[in-house]
């Protein structure tokens, strides 16, 4: 008598255990099903927001090259940017340009650049001292970068361009009276205004008003026009939104 109730027990037991595991399997795809179905919306919803941005960039009465006018409407054009703020870093002309997310031009100023013409940074040059960086190593890569907020050894919010290789963008810091910083930034030329190891130096008020609120707590992208190749070389599909070859 025992056996068998033994054998009820036992039945039951495995019956219960199916019915627990054909009520997962009914319970886990709709989990899935559900964070699928709140993905796949946010995605279109980015993917419309994307749509609806103007297809070229606004400079408004804003100076700018043409190379850097064809730049960004390329970006807009593109949607390289994904949506995000960006900045076209001109080493030629040592100046700095910041974009809202729709292409709108915030700002614009000169910056001291690497002092080295170049658009590639030196393998492993992140993890060098600064005194063992000889002249000809010290150059701001070109590029498009996705940049992160930072903060460097100092305690000095920054904004970082190419982490691996240590090159930020920050304010200008005029340490070393010889190298006169400010006084490149102020002068009418830019030609002066090659004196970095690598980092894009802008003026603070500039830093504080255009760059800090844009790409200061949020990720935005950076492209560093090259000085040696041409814009094609350095980016992947440039030209094709913007009928440009």
């Amino acid at each position: 008598m025992k056996d068998n109730d033994d054998s009820s027990q036992l039945d039951a037991v495995l019956k219960g255990l199916g019915i627990g595991c054909a009520m997962l399997a009914l319970i886990m795809p709709g989990q899935v099903t559900s964070r699928q179905s709140r993905q796949a919306p946010a995605a279109l919803q980015q993917q419309s927001v994307l749509e609806q941005l103007p297809r070229a960039a606004d400079f408004a009465d804003g100076q700018a090259t043409l190379e850097v006018r064809e730049m960004a409407n390329w970006v807009m054009g593109s949607r390289d940017h994904r949506g995000m703020p960006f900045v076209i870093v001109d080493k030629r002309h040592a100046t700095v340009y910041v974009f809202q997310p729709d292409g709108k031009l915030k700002g614009v100023t000169p910056a001291l650049m690497g002092s080295a013409v170049g658009d590639d940074s030196v393998t492993g040059i992140g993890e060098r001292e600064m005194s063992a960086i000889r002249p000809h190593e010290r150059t701001t890569p070109a590029g498009r970068f996705v940049s992160m907020p930072g903060v460097n050894s100092h305690g000095e919010d920054i904004v970082w361009v190419d982490y691996q290789a240590a090159v930020s963008m920050h304010r200008v810091r005029a340490k070393e009276p010889s190298e006169r910083r400010l006084e490149r930034l102020a002068s009418a030329t830019t030609d002066d205004n090659r004196i970095s190891f690598g980092c894009i130096n802008l003026p603070v008020e500039f830093y504080e008003t255009m760059v800090k609120p844009v790409l200061g707590a949020a990720r935005g992208v950076i492209y560093v026009l090259p000085e040696t190749r041409p814009l094609q070389a350095v980016f992947d599909g440039y030209g094709v939104a913007s009928g440009k070859s």
